[in-house]
């Protein structure tokens, strides 16, 4: 190769400056730039006759590149991929969930090879344990000021609207705000140890737009037992409450002892409130999911659900070829679907045993959809739970309609002595 990369091709020479490696495969010249006086980029180097016989060797820390095998101890110490050293706020799996070797199912077969009866057996569990729940949730559909120019911009097609519809608001960067991003799993993040959460205790909001599958319990389990409980253990509250506690005790007292409940400050809480866009119900995982101990008062365990959680997907999957669908709403859907998949990966992770020609015969498409939402609703039901048991009043509510996302349902919470208007799943 480092022959035919010497000599002109059909495509001509390199482009000044560039490497003269003739990559095969793509028909063209490497696009890399070399260094002065050289031929060649230094992915490619070892192809160059004039580099004095030295070799260029896989990185042992990523074999995706190569590196000169006399500089590797200068390269690893700087590679991009070694690893780097943790930081306080992680610990590893603190927020993955109790791991029982006992609950895990030895052999779980696909669907598609389940039989008629086992599928049958696992839809009515589903049915019996869904009774009673409440699948009309109420409508939440609102819109932030700030990118109304924006929604109304005709520069804007249906792809662009339907993202802005859904996208957090980004515009609120005052000059006072402070922002840092953490690169961190939330499997592993312990906001205790966050020095400005640690410093000024400061209460937290959680916001999360489409946490896929299991990432969503991390987060749950990441606030709410985390910093939350951890908070309460050490009965903090956050400098600027202290303070005002203080100044307003004796005024404080005055108040309850005049019964005059309603004007007494409420108490402070570490997590002031959860807001999460739910997603991708196929992606859960039991070690993680926060629900188990709802599943398991359903007479539920992780077999149930490891097969709900796969027959989720079908309340998204685009199995959507029913009359019901008139050819305009047709087309808008399935626009819609090609957009979430993109975002969410809903049907880009779309499991073999679950598309419509594996599946047994006795279930319309319509059938399989209505399950599917069953399965997620029974899902988000645990998540419900759990955080009732936590001292928080969620709900579940539709932020968007269904034509801009399929994946339109948003799980809140408030912490039960909060002053704010009450919802109710």
């Amino acid at each position: 190769m480092a022959a035919s990369a010497s000599k002109p091709h059909a495509t001509g020479f390199p482009a000044e400056g560039r490497c003269g490696y003739y990559v095969e495969k793509k028909k063209r010249f490497c696009r890399m730039v070399v260094a002065a006086g050289r031929r060649f980029c230094g992915e490619h180097a070892g192809a160059a006759e004039e580099e004095n016989g030295r070799k260029r060797i896989l990185c042992p820390l990523d074999p995706k590149h190569t590196v000169y095998e006399d500089q590797l101890a200068k390269h690893l110490k700087k590679c991009n991929s070694r690893e780097k050293p943790k930081p306080d706020f992680f610990i590893q799996d603190i927020n993955a969930g109790l791991k029982d070797e006992t609950e895990t199912p030895e052999q779980l077969v696909p669907i598609s090879s389940l039989s008629e009866e086992q599928l049958e057996s696992l839809i009515k569990k589903l049915r019996k344990a869904s009774e009673g729940l409440n699948s009309t949730l109420k409508d939440q559909i609102m819109s932030h000021p700030a990118l109304h120019d924006a929604l109304n911009d005709p520069k804007n097609g249906d792809s662009a609207t339907k993202h802005l519809k859904q996208q957090v608001d980004g515009k609120h960067r005052k000059k006072n705000s402070m922002f840092e991003r953490l690169q961190i799993d939330i499997q592993h993040l312990c906001l205790n140890k966050i020095p400005v959460l640690s410093k000024e205790k400061l209460p937290v909001v959680g916001i999360g737009k489409h946490l896929c599958g299991m990432a969503t319990d991390l987060a749950l389990r990441c606030l709410v037992e985390t910093y939350a409980a951890n908070c309460e253990e050490r009965n903090e509250e956050p400098l600027a409450k202290r303070i005002k506690n203080d100044k307003t005790e004796k005024e404080i007292n005055t108040l309850a002892k005049e019964g005059n409940e309603k004007s007494v400050p409420e108490k402070w809480s570490p997590v002031a409130g959860i807001v999460i866009a739910l997603c991708c119900h196929h992606r859960c995982d039991w070690r993680h999911y926060v629900g188990k101990e709802y599943f398991k008062a359903l007479g539920l365990g992780a077999v149930e659900f490891h097969y709900f959680q796969r027959m989720s997907s079908w309340a998204t999957c685009g199995m959507r070829n029913t009359s019901l669908e008139a050819s305009n709403a047709t087309m808008m859907r399935k626009d819609n679907r090609n957009d979430d998949s993109e975002e969410h990966d809903d049907v880009g992770y779309r499991i073999t045993d679950d598309t419509a020609g594996s599946l047994p015969g006795f279930l319309t498409v319509e059938e399989k959809k209505k399950i599917g939402h069953l399965c997620k609703l029974l899902i988000d039901q645990g998540r419900i739970e759990y955080l009732q048991q936590k001292g928080f009043r969620p709900a579940l509510q539709y932020y968007t309609d269904p034509l801009v996302s399929l994946e339109n349902v948003l799980l809140t919470a408030l912490p039960n002595h909060s002053s704010s208007p009450e919802t109710t799943a």
